[in-house]
């Protein structure tokens, strides 16, 4: 004989000879001969090791004290034990005591991928991955949303769940931020064979999500194509002076050019220009020499321009000066002065007036 306890938070299920007999409440039991107790916990779905569900399910008085639930195919059940979302409940029969919580349960058509609008995001953390699929879309994104390689639509920024069922869920990204295309490095021949290397930029963003990928192939690489022609067509057609001189000229004509095609394309082309210009190495050596050459004579003009004005200006001095003898005397004193600050002394006697001695110091240059 085996004495048996069955506590308040569990049953117990009486077989005889491997045949389920009844339900055993909380108490003390004894199991001997053919007899024996399973022991179940109220807080574990109901379940035996020795006899199926159906069968316990057959007993009245199982099933008053235990709630059911049968899922589909092609379903899910949601289930929430007094009021908190427990799990989620996959093909099949379950049954749950009822006898301590309250279990409900909200069953989801997993048929198409959709998730309803009233099944709320958060119970997603709780579910595994395999029953749904996560799709984030940034805030600068779009997304082209496809099911069996057929578009259903555009999403904005966001996160999305698709249940996962035969249907193949698939998310397109598209960048909606301004982008930038850059030419770098091309070789072009200008009409007087100059070989330059030109740096180009343009700025775009994409307008059509659907059409830039169905029905052009590799936008970027044909908008760099169209950019690479414009640049041929405008440089094989001028000369390198004038290439240099209206630089914001061939920028133009590219942007132009690009702008015109924008639609074929399926982006808006803000702005487009030349980075850089990169002459040869002998053609820089000689525009550099120019360019030395041409600073030199313009110093040169202007050193001819000032001594020019300065002579003209001392000779209106001497002129103003010979008409004016007053003014000769005081030019005749600013140079005494200025002459007197570089002198250490001077000795003077008692004839005549001093400034009268100190010019004949200065004609004789005998000061000391």
């Amino acid at each position: 004989m085996k004495k048996v306890i069955i506590n308040e938070n569990q049953k117990g299920f009486l077989f005889r000879n491997g045949r389920f007999v009844k339900l055993l409440s909380a108490g003390k039991y004894h199991a001997f001969g053919d007899r024996e107790i399973e022991i179940v916990s109220l807080k574990e779905p109901l379940a035996s090791a020795k006899c199926e569900l159906d069968i316990l399910l057959a007993n009245g008085e199982i099933a008053k004290q235990t709630s059911v639930i049968e899922v589909a195919d092609q379903h899910l059940a949601l289930h929430t034990v007094n009021g908190k979302f427990e799990g989620v409940l996959r093909r099949g029969k379950y049954a749950f005591w009822s006898v301590v919580d309250r279990h409900e349960y909200r069953l989801v058509d997993m048929s198409t991928p959709e998730v309803a609008e009233d099944v709320p995001q958060y119970i997603f953390a709780k579910l595994p991955a395999t029953v749904y699929t996560k799709v984030e879309v940034a805030q600068y994104q779009k997304a082209r949303l496809y099911f069996d390689q057929k578009l259903i639509c555009i999403l904005d920024a966001g996160v999305y769940y698709f249940w996962k069922n035969n249907i193949r869920v698939d998310v397109g990204l598209v960048d909606t931020r301004l982008t930038q295309m850059e030419i770098t490095g091309q070789e072009i021949m200008t009409q007087d064979k100059v070989c330059l290397r030109i740096n180009f930029v343009c700025n775009y963003r994409v307008t059509d999500y659907v059409k830039i990928l169905t029905e052009i192939d590799d936008y970027v690489e044909q908008m760099h194509v169209a950019a690479q022609l414009a640049l041929r067509d405008y440089v094989g057609k001028q000369r390198l002076d004038d290439i240099l001189a209206n630089k914001d000229e061939m920028s133009k004509y590219v942007f132009d050019r690009l702008k015109a095609r924008e639609s074929e394309f399926f982006v808006e082309i803000t702005d487009a220009g030349v980075k850089d210009i990169i002459l040869p190495g002998e053609i820089r050596d000689i525009m550099n020499t120019v360019l030395v050459a041409e600073k030199r004579a313009q110093a040169n003009v202007i050193t001819r321009r000032e001594e020019v004005a300065s002579t003209r200006s001392l000779l209106n001095t001497a002129k103003l000066m010979e008409e004016n003898q007053t003014l000769y005397k005081l030019k005749e004193l600013e140079h005494i002065e200025r002459i007197c600050e570089n002198v250490g002394n001077i000795n003077l006697n008692g004839n005549g007036d001093v400034l009268s001695q100190l010019m004949s110091l200065m004609r004789t240059g005998s000061p000391s």
